[in-house]
């Protein structure tokens, strides 16, 4: 029987481990300098003067030099941008002596806080209830009731709006004193919950069935051996959750704009739109609302970067 033998000598495109890791580790770098190149360029927009906004040939950093030289001492960064989305005012009855009546600071980013964050709760406590119930019990129905939210979670917004839009006028004509922004959150909360339903269950299924039952026989009643037992051990998916509930809330656009028929009453997002078309020339101005709004995000998940790090490694693993 003829046997195979390798050739011992190494391929013209065999590389050392220790230069593949090298060779990943720029890509990697790469990869991320070119996905946040768009952020630093809007932040170092925000910080300069409109006359270097509309500087040609255009440049990144305003440190050019009668001669055209880059020089770090002429480096020009002002936060006029900046004023003209805050709007400070004086006002003796202020805490700190000005007022700010910017409308993206004083009403679209307090909208955008309170849509982003009791959603984001109710999110998290509903799909928790309903995915421990599909995990721990078997009844008629749960495998159609799991294809039907797996269906809903697919379905384009877009393809509801109208229904939405009936529905909030309706509401609106039968019930006095209607409060818009309750409705927006279960409009929110409905929307959210079919995907966070099912990411739940899945660390729901991981967790053992026997820490629950040695809970029950020591005297816990089923809801108490969810708060005490399986939700500790669920943090991570259930922060996970949290996170992506509010960010999807915070960054959603086009079904706050349609429900709303109060201008006060949108987020953030629109508060950019409306920004847009009043200081359409003033490209700082712009670029400072953005990273106003974009900051809470960034500050959110790096608050808590690392339960949802855990919660997608221990996805990957478990999963």
């Amino acid at each position: 029987m003829a046997t195979t033998v390798k050739s011992l000598t190494p391929s013209p495109f065999h590389l050392p481990k220790r230069a593949r890791s090298v060779l990943l580790n720029l890509a990697l770098i790469l990869v991320c300098m070119l996905m946040l190149f768009p952020v630093f360029s809007t932040l170092v927009l925000s910080f300069k003067q409109q006359s270097d906004v509309r500087s040609l040939p255009p440049r990144l950093f305003p440190c050019n030099t009668a001669t055209d030289t880059f020089d770090l001492a002429a480096c020009r960064f002002f936060g006029e941008g900046y004023e003209r989305v805050f709007l400070a005012k004086p006002s003796p009855n202020a805490l700190l002596g000005f007022q700010i009546t910017g409308r993206i600071f004083s009403t679209y980013l307090p909208n955008t806080v309170l849509y982003a964050f009791a959603t984001a709760f109710f999110v998290t406590i509903i799909s928790a209830m309903s995915a421990y119930v599909y995990s721990r019990y078997r009844f008629r129905g749960r495998r159609a009731l799991m294809i039907a939210l797996l269906v809903l979670a697919g379905v384009p917004v877009l393809t509801m709006l109208l229904a939405l839009q009936q529905t909030a006028n309706g509401i609106r004509r039968i019930i006095p004193g209607y409060e818009e922004r309750i409705f927006m959150i279960i409009v929110y909360v409905g929307l959210e919950l079919p995907f966070a339903i099912w990411v739940v269950k899945g660390f729901f299924d991981t967790i053992p069935k026997e820490l629950e039952e040695a809970a029950l026989i020591d005297g816990c009643s089923r809801f108490g051996a969810l708060v005490r037992v399986v939700a500790p051990l669920a943090t991570p998916g259930l922060m996970s959750i949290f996170l992506l509930a509010f960010v999807n809330v915070w960054n959603e656009f086009i079904v706050n704009y349609l429900l709303m028929s109060k201008q006060n009453l949108r987020g953030a997002m629109y508060g950019v739109f409306d920004f847009i078309a009043q200081s359409l020339s003033s490209y700082n101005a712009l670029a400072a609302a953005c990273v106003l709004v974009m900051v809470p995000v960034i500050v959110v998940f790096l608050f808590t970067r690392r339960v949802f790090f855990r919660a997608m490694v221990e996805g990957a693993i478990k999963g």
